[in-house]
């Protein structure tokens, strides 16, 4: 993906009631030449406003503000003039779901704004935030996600794919997701019926401190239950798994959770890899594995090893990916043996998980 054309610069407005929280924000980014920083406002009716005039590529907005907070701010901003949005909360640290509203009105991606940052970590919070942005830049806003597509669509080939692997005794599904994977595993695990037959397991790549409110978020959207995987129990048909943070997930040879603490793989802890490899060599053939929007290339290389396995792989396709990276490269090297648009993934996994059980390998 291509993030910045040229010599341009990325324009960016920030939105936030504090001013020392602005202040901290611009001296950040100020120690990226390729940032700038076009205007700030102190609430989402003056957010507005600036946006209409200046056109930024970018807009940062917090949740909590007078007159207009962050939520009605994202949803005006999408109905009037899209453009990538992310989250700079601290609401991470209340417990609470205002992030994931943000998210599924039309936001990106979130950054855990900072309390009180020592100096020594000023570089590390300011690397990730210009990070985010960079990756953000590229991005194109897809509104039709906000439409509704209630109905599961699906292929006559993904039909035919998934009917050819479901004949095969099926164990576990997982999913991978990056940059616009709340969103996306939204759409996919809402449409999973509470008596689906097989476990599915969720590797998504999140600001730390954000995985539990993802979960209490999804589970107001999904008949299936979720949890936190625990080291030593099998994974249950009905029931969708997540990693722990900063652990990776695997399997023992019997089938059972393995939590585990462990360098990071291609960037991340958990890695979609990780447990897409270790899937495939418990479970062999019986895997399901779908790789979601997302930048970098995590998961790629998993996907590869279940389609190996003789496992059924799917890979979003690009005009419905928010970021096109990880399932791009699963694709070119060949992991992918089904490539969907968002909408027609759960029906997908739902026609490979028809009529199949038993979750030990």
């Amino acid at each position: 993906m291509n993030v910045t054309g040229g010599n341009k610069k990325i324009r960016v407005i920030l939105v936030d009631d504090s001013q020392i929280a602005i202040a901290v924000l611009k001296r950040m980014l100020d120690t990226s030449p390729d940032i700038e920083i076009v205007g700030s406002a102190i609430n989402g009716i003056d957010a507005m406003r600036m946006i209409l005039e200046l056109n930024p590529d970018i807009v940062c907005t917090d949740f909590h503000m007078p007159l207009m907070d962050g939520l009605s701010l994202t949803r005006q901003i999408m109905k009037t003039s899209p453009r990538p949005i992310l989250i700079v909360s601290v609401s991470v640290y209340e417990g609470s779901r205002n992030v994931f509203d943000l998210l599924e009105a039309g936001a990106l991606d979130v950054y855990c704004k900072p309390r009180n940052a020592l100096d020594f970590e000023f570089e590390r919070h300011a690397a990730e935030l210009i990070r985010k942005i960079r990756i953000l830049s590229g991005v194109k806003v897809i509104r039709r996600w906000k439409t509704d597509q209630s109905a599961i669509t699906e292929s006559g080939q993904a039909r035919s794919l998934a009917g050819a692997y479901a004949r095969r005794p099926g164990r576990i599904a997982v999913i991978g997701a990056s940059t616009g994977g709340p969103q996306a595993l939204e759409r996919i695990l809402s449409r999973l019926p509470s008596d689906f037959p097989i476990p599915v397991v969720c590797v998504q790549h999140i600001t730390e401190g954000f995985m539990e409110g993802m979960l209490e978020w999804l589970s107001t959207k999904c008949s299936m239950r979720l949890k936190f995987a625990r080291s030593g129990e099998y994974p249950s048909p009905g029931v969708i798994y997540f990693p722990q943070e900063k652990k990776h997930l695997e399997f023992s040879d019997d089938g059972r959770f393995v939590v585990c603490e462990g360098a990071t793989f291609e960037g991340h802890c958990p890695s979609i890899t990780v447990t897409m490899r270790s899937a495939a060599e418990c479970f062999r053939v019986s895997v399901i594995a779908a790789l979601l929007t997302g930048m970098g290339k995590d998961g790629a290389e998993g996907m590869l090893a279940v389609r190996r396995a003789g496992g059924f792989t799917i890979a979003q396709d690009e005009e419905s990916s928010i970021v096109f990276g990880m399932a791009r490269q699963a694709i070119e090297i060949g992991g992918a043996v089904s490539v969907l648009p968002l909408n027609e993934i759960a029906g997908a996994i739902i026609s490979y998980g028809a009529g199949l059980k038993g979750v030990h390998p």
